[in-house]
């Protein structure tokens, strides 16, 4: 700018109350804060790169939450004693029926991988796909096969399973003895029905069984909550 024109912008700026100090020091201002806003911006995006766990949705707070209740069940409902019930082993195939998201079905893997098979089925498929991940994070997930069935159809195999495990699941079915008896007919030879529950179903859940044809080999209560009762499959009155 010329200094003649330089003069009257500033002699203009005098009348409506500026002076070219202040104006510097605006500008100052300004500059500040729009590096702060830069060097804030930068250390986000560095800390999404790391995946820093205070971020929204990160993976690794997610981990934790999972790792967490995953802890919490195992404490709470002893897998130990349900894959005990079950007699399952490396090689074996088993049902989950209504798996939810895999607290238990991640047990049921590990007792029979690396060459057996896990069925994990539920009605909703939303539902398994937070078992798959699940899975995923324990290295399990080629051992489990996820699969959508009907509300009161097993839609399982015929003589495919070594056992078939119902957690807290048979007193949501309309027909328990009739989705019992059909259940059954997936068994192998010597195969087994396991039904663990709480303890106020016990009762109900006992009385399908044995209107199904189901004969009880043993009972226990491993927790105070719930019972684990086995049964197998009655011979057929001629």
């Amino acid at each position: 700018m010329r200094s003649g024109q330089g003069a009257r912008v500033a002699r203009k700026l005098a009348t409506l109350g500026y002076t070219l100090p202040s104006l510097i020091g605006y500008a100052r201002h300004v500059r500040a804060v729009l590096v702060c806003m830069v060097v804030l911006a930068a250390a986000c995006d560095r800390g999404a790169a790391k995946g820093d766990p205070s971020g929204s949705g990160s993976g690794t707070a997610s981990n934790d939450d999972s790792e967490r209740e995953q802890a919490r069940f195992d404490a709470e409902r002893r897998p130990d004693k349900v894959i005990e019930a079950l007699g399952i082993k490396p090689g074996s195939r088993v049902a989950d029926i209504g798996a939810g998201s895999g607290l238990l079905t991640v047990h049921l893997a590990r007792a029979v991988a690396p060459n057996g098979k896990v069925v994990a089925t539920d009605v909703d498929g939303a539902v398994l796909t937070l078992l798959e991940q699940r899975l995923k994070a324990a290295n399990l997930a080629n051992v489990v096969e996820r699969r959508v069935v009907a509300a009161d159809t097993p839609g399982l195999e015929p003589a495919t399973y070594d056992a078939i495990l119902l957690a807290e699941v048979d007193h949501y079915f309309t027909d328990a003895p009739a989705w019992l008896k059909a259940a059954g007919t997936a068994l192998k030879p010597g195969g087994r029905i396991v039904i663990s529950n709480r303890i106020y179903h016990q009762q109900q859940s006992m009385a399908n069984a044995k209107k199904a044809g189901l004969v009880l080999l043993t009972q226990s209560t491993p927790v105070p909550t719930h019972f684990i009762a086995v049964f197998t499959v009655g011979e057929s009155k001629k």
